[in-house]
Formats: C-alpha cells, structure tokens, sequence
C-alpha cells in the first residue's frame, strides 16, 4: 500500500486507515483480529479509535491485538478524546483535567505507553481553547503522545487552533483533521479544506462511502444485514438516503459498470485522491467489507470520470466562498 506524508509532519502513514467505531458491537474481537490481520498484511499502518467507542470497548479490542497479533510498532495508533464517557467533572469535555484523564484511560485500554496520533474529538466551546490546547502540549512533552490532531471542526475552529499552537514553537502543532467526506459530504470544500492546506493539517477522511449508501445497497431497500438495519445505526444511514444521493449513487453505478469495478472501488478512490486528503477511513463490519476496501489501492479514476462525479456532486456555493468580485 502507498504511504503519504500526514500533514506537514514527518509522520508516514498509509492512504488508507482502519477505523473501529463498529468494534466491541457489531465487529466482534475476532472478527477484529481478521481485520486487523487482513490490514496488517496489505502494508496497512493507520488504524483510528476513540475513547467513546463502545464504551472504550473498542479500544480495549485493539490494545488486545497489539499484544497478540500485530506488533506494537507496527502501527500507528489514533485514537481521541472530548466525547462524554462518565458522569463527573472529568468523564467528558475539553478541559486539561478531562483531556489528561481520557489519556490515561486509553493508554490503559489500549495497553501502550503512547498514542501516535491524539485528537481532539470536537469543539467544546465551554472551556478556553488555550486550555485544552495547551492539555495537547502536556501530553506530548510527557511522551504520551506523538502528535496531535482534531476532528470534525470548523474551518474557523481549525484556524483558530492552528494559529494558535504555530505562533509558539514549544507548542504542539496539530498535523490532521478527521473530518467526514464523501461524494455525498463534501461541505468541507467550503472552509475545511482551503484552512487544512493552509495551515499545513491532513485530512483523515470519515464515512467516505457516505455511510455505506455510496456502495448501491441501499437503492431500493434496506438489506436485512446491513448497518442500517441496525436500531443503532439505521438513521446515521438515513441521513444520506435523500433524492440528490440517489442521483449520485446512480453516476457511482454508472462509472462502475464502465470500469468493470465495483461502486465501493468508485467512491473510495474519488475520495482517496482529493486535494487534501492523506487517507480515507474505512469502517468495515467485515473482514470481507475491508478487503473489498484494499482493493481499491489498485484503481486510478480516469480524468472524465472524475469530472463527471465532481460535477454531479458538486456542494452549493455563494459568497464569500465563491466572491464575484475576486477573479
């Protein structure tokens, strides 16, 4: 699998990450093992969790792994902290005392003595940025952390943060942000992306089939054996199931017949090479889901058929993003 530079860090990672949100619920410890094999032994390094997954159960599932499958040091571990986890003053939030609390539980959980990757799960906009950014600063001058990142901010959160952590070079500079993309997601076009490139932050991509949608399963029903059919995933499938994302799915469909590929193949490699992205990450319930996923490694979307899919997918846009009076 191809490597690429994360952000403007000297980190390497590979174009494509193993996410576990499914991990410890509908992915269960061995058919985790499967995947993170099956990862593994396709030059896969990058596999991202959170402290709120499961109740921490996911990460405890791969600190189990890297103890009996993988070797430690041949990963690179990912996983974030802000979500609310327990009751109390420190069981969730952006304060230092929370932040430096979820560390050390997943540390704990996942059975290392460091995170390759520490980010911020959201914007918590009750307690003072330079505070939680400064908890980022802690934790790696501590060696608990190797880097640092954020996840699902703005793009003014982003550059509020970025700018704040480089104007000082003890501080930690954030080197990603995990955000969601997708042909049917692409608001981050708007500010996201343009503040990621200025400021130097990869972007990790989340539900980059739009939910599992952009595969086609869902055209005509829900199959009984899919996410959606889950009570606890059937309306985070449902936000995409709209008419404009059947117009979408139907030119993925299209695009895949001509290329004697599959629509996952199509909507995969469309994100993978975005301006921007360093790597997709894929959340698959199966073993067979993720292989599905690594075979995309070996397909390069033709220029029209890129075209065709920006243009069909293309996000609204108007002032000031699109300013008639700039040329």
């Amino acid at each position: 699998m191809e490597h690429r530079q994360l952000g403007r860090s000297g980190l390497r990672v590979s174009r494509l990450a193993l996410g576990t949100m499914t991990w410890g619920l509908d992915t269960d410890a061995d058919e985790a093992a499967h995947q993170l094999t099956t990862f593994h032994e396709a030059g896969g390094t990058l596999v991202d969790t959170a402290d709120v997954y499961q109740d921490g159960h996911s990460e405890q599932i791969l600190g189990d792994l890297l103890t009996t499958h993988i070797p430690r040091n041949d990963i690179i571990l990912a996983t974030k902290a802000v979500a609310r986890r327990t009751p109390g003053p420190f069981g969730g939030g952006a304060s230092r005392g929370a932040l430096l609390t979820a560390l050390d539980g997943s540390l704990r959980r996942l059975r290392v003595d460091h995170i390759d990757l520490w980010q911020l799960h959201a914007w918590d906009p009750t307690v003072p940025l330079d505070e939680t950014l400064a908890a980022l600063d802690t934790a790696v001058t501590t060696g608990k952390v190797r880097y640092a990142g954020i996840s699902n901010y703005s793009g003014w959160q982003l550059a509020t943060a970025a700018t704040h952590q480089n104007a000082h070079p003890t501080r930690t500079p954030l080197i990603s942000t995990q955000v969601e993309y997708s042909l049917l997601e692409r608001g981050i076009e708007r500010e996201v992306t343009p503040a990621a490139h200025h400021h130097g932050l990869g972007i990790l991509a989340w539900a980059p089939l739009g939910r599992g949608v952009l595969t086609g399963k869902y055209r005509n029903a829900t199959p009984p054996d899919s996410r959606g059919a889950t009570h606890h995933y059937a309306s985070y499938v449902e936000h995409h199931r709209t008419e404009r994302a059947a117009r979408i799915v139907h030119a993925v469909l299209t695009a895949a017949d001509g290329l004697g590929t599959t629509p996952a193949h199509v909507a995969l490699a469309w994100v993978r090479d975005r301006p921007g992205v360093t790597a997709p990450v894929v959340g698959a319930r199966t073993t067979t889901q993720l292989k599905t996923a690594l075979a995309t490694e070996d397909l390069t979307l033709p220029p029209a058929i890129r075209a065709a899919l920006d243009d069909i997918s293309a996000p609204q846009r108007s002032y000031p993003e699109r300013n008639p009076t700039q040329p």
